[in-house]
């Protein structure tokens, strides 16, 4: 299922959480939405989920409105939120049953908390209450409540956090096998988890998306450069005179005689840094070009 967030704001008292913003996600599409704290992340995943009302804009599921058809549309839809508020006087098991009663499951109930419990490895812990469990158990147990219905769309607010580096790997690793058959927005601070798990990377900023593309190409997308390059000489230059290299962008000085370089898009420059070299008398000591990451063009975005 395809979600549409159209134009969409959020007013609290004067307060713009959200300003105008619009992309769609299309059907079994795993997109990472990150942004800094405050950013409006969190708002709009409710508002998705119908758990909200926008000030102004429409979101739709497949071409039905949320905000007057929230009932049916959280039936196809799975939602873990960052809180992950759990019944901690319920065991496990009991729990998931207890969802699957929210569903209507009937008798399928039984089967598919087995597979859940499964899936999200709380077999070791499925006969404990939640209220004893890690936060990291705890997390698997809001993950297993937002897929026990099987539903076509997952938002996913944080679902790593509490984890160890292990379980954080399992789970990713099933967040990847349910974006298979499932349409997914991962919201998260970690930005590897984006660059393992999603397609395609939104980042929002004060309420408005600041960037909307694939995750390997979100620099080139808005014109940030994609790599850097570190260069040291046996001598100390002036910055400024590497700014006469082709596809040179920012330069800045690290310690004498060593430059950090932001090249302009795709360009590299290691082989024109040779020449220019020659051409003033200059050693070079060493060479290392660095590709941006996402954590970089984040920083560039938001900060």
């Amino acid at each position: 299922m395809a979600i549409s967030v159209d134009h969409v704001s959020k007013l609290y008292g004067t307060q713009r959480a959200l300003d105008e913003v619009s992309f769609t996600v299309s059907s079994g599409e795993i997109v990472g939405f990150i942004g800094p704290n405050g950013a409006g992340k969190s708002t709009l995943m409710k508002i998705i989920c119908g758990l909200m009302s926008p000030t102004s804009g429409e979101v739709t599921v497949d071409g039905t409105g949320v905000t007057l058809n929230s009932t049916e549309i959280r039936q196809h839809l799975g939602y873990l939120p960052e809180n992950n508020p759990l019944y901690t006087d319920l065991y496990v098991q009991e729990f998931l049953h207890y969802v699957a009663g929210l569903y209507h499951m009937g008798k399928q109930s039984s089967a598919r908390v087995k597979e859940v419990i499964g899936l999200t490895g709380l077999g070791p812990e499925m006969h404990k209450k939640i209220g004893v469990l890690s936060k990291g158990y705890k997390q698997r147990v809001g993950l297993a409540q937002a897929i026990i219905h099987n539903p076509e769309i997952l938002i996913l607010d944080e679902p790593t956090t509490g984890l160890d580096p292990n379980q954080i790997v399992e789970i990713r690793n099933l967040i990847s096998d349910l974006g298979r058959e499932k349409t997914v927005i991962l919201c998260t601070h970690i930005m590897q988890e984006v660059e393992a798990i999603c397609q395609r990377v939104i980042i929002i900023n004060k309420g408005q998306v600041v960037a909307n593309d694939l995750t390997g190409s979100i620099s080139l997308e808005k014109g940030i450069s994609s790599h850097t390059v570190i260069v040291e000489f046996s001598q100390d230059i002036e910055p400024d005179m590497l700014l006469e290299i082709p596809g040179t962008g920012g330069i800045r000085k690290l310690k004498t005689g060593t430059c950090l370089i932001e090249t302009s898009g795709e360009a590299d420059i290691r082989e024109e840094l040779f020449k220019f070299a020659v051409k003033n008398s200059l050693v070079i000591l060493s060479l290392h070009k660095k590709d941006r990451k996402l954590e970089d063009v984040f920083r560039e975005l938001t900060s």
